[in-house]
């Protein structure tokens, strides 16, 4: 008997361990295009806080939010913000907290082009409208005069899934021409023209890098991670602008004027204004609740929303991402010391 209830207190000593190993579990779920920020912020986390196991699955905006409003993960991801009547149903129980900027690219498959081609907001709409199909239009060449550009077909890749890389490309297309408004519109998913659907921004890269002559979009670190052709787009100034991190930083600028304490993040900010501005940029959020049952969880995730927010901004910008204006800073600490956990405040 003696023994044996050793052997049950060894037991008990290693599952312990292996918890107190474990730590609090976080599962979150949503866009991709800040997939590559959050995998490298949760890799360091996990890493320097044993006690906590975040996860993140990348699966696109609009299966964040779906997710995220059943209640299956703790927190969510998303680059389009969740409707009035969305964060109704869910009674009001998220915040929309802002985590990096990123930009939205024309990615394009030209072997024979060494130059990066420029794009008028009216030939990007056109070209995803169908209107234009051939890459020697004399609209894309009156642009682009000393580039010897071939008369092969322009094949449009976009995503086949519910995304907010999707949304800020509409958002944006909708902004400058009135027929895609019309027509197409913005959303995480709309009936697109033409073209071939990848899935995530995984899958319109690989899409773009298999298929000569197609053109599609992806999140700037993509593009930057696969070694893509990226094109420059003029902006509301008529500058021809290539996606940068100061670029990316620069289309915020505008919206920080607008913005305050008591603001609400879900602000678009393609096609602002400014010379040097990228007119295809947004921010990204994470979906986190206002009231966490469970006290572990709801303070460890606003430790390492905090965390991201501030020390992990640094790893931001070799991945493609533009960190935070400082000057937001307060106004989202104010907003995550209202989360409660297991009734008392998340905040550490």
């Amino acid at each position: 008997m003696k023994v044996l209830r050793l052997l049950a207190l060894a037991a008990l000593a290693t599952i312990a361990c292996r918890r107190a190993e474990v730590g609090v579990r976080l599962n979150g779920a949503g866009a991709t295009f800040p997939n590559l920020i959050y995998q490298k912020w949760i890799l360091t986390y996990n890493q320097e806080f044993k006690d906590a196991q975040l996860n993140y699955q990348s699966i696109g905006s609009g299966g964040g939010i779906r997710q995220f409003s059943d209640r299956t993960v703790d927190f969510g991801g998303t680059d389009a913000p969740m409707t009035d009547s969305a964060i109704a149903a869910i009674k009001g129980d998220v915040l929309h907290i802002p985590t990096v900027l990123g930009a939205d690219v024309a990615v394009y498959n030209l072997p024979q082009v060494s130059v990066a081609l420029k794009f008028t907001p009216a030939i990007l709409a056109d070209i995803f409208l169908g209107k234009l199909t051939k890459w020697n239009d004399p609209r894309i060449a009156s642009v682009n005069p000393d580039v010897k550009l071939p008369g092969s077909d322009i094949v449009v890749a976009h995503r086949s899934d519910g995304s907010g890389t999707t949304f800020i490309w509409t958002d944006y297309l909708s902004k400058v021409s009135p027929e895609w408004l019309q027509k197409v519109g913005r959303g995480t998913t709309v009936n697109w023209p033409v073209g071939l659907g990848g899935k995530g921004n995984e899958g319109v890269a690989a899409t773009v890098s298999q298929t000569p002559g197609s053109i599609g979009y992806v999140e700037l670190g993509y593009a930057l991670l696969n070694k893509m052709a990226v094109g420059q787009v003029q902006n509301k100034a008529g500058t021809f602008v290539s996606p940068t991190i100061e670029s990316t930083t620069a289309a915020a600028s505008g919206a920080m004027k607008t913005m305050g304490p008591d603001t609400d993040f879900r602000v678009s900010i393609t096609n602002p204004d400014g010379p040097d501005a990228y007119p295809i940029a947004s921010f990204t959020w994470l979906l986190v609740r206002k009231n966490y049952d469970d006290g572990a969880k709801g303070g460890t995730l606003v430790r390492f929303v905090w965390w991201a927010l501030t020390e992990g901004q640094s790893e931001a910008p070799p991945l493609g991402y533009a960190p935070l204006p400082k000057e937001m800073l307060p106004w989202i600490e104010a907003r995550l010391k209202t989360v409660q956990a297991g009734g008392k405040p998340a905040w550490p």
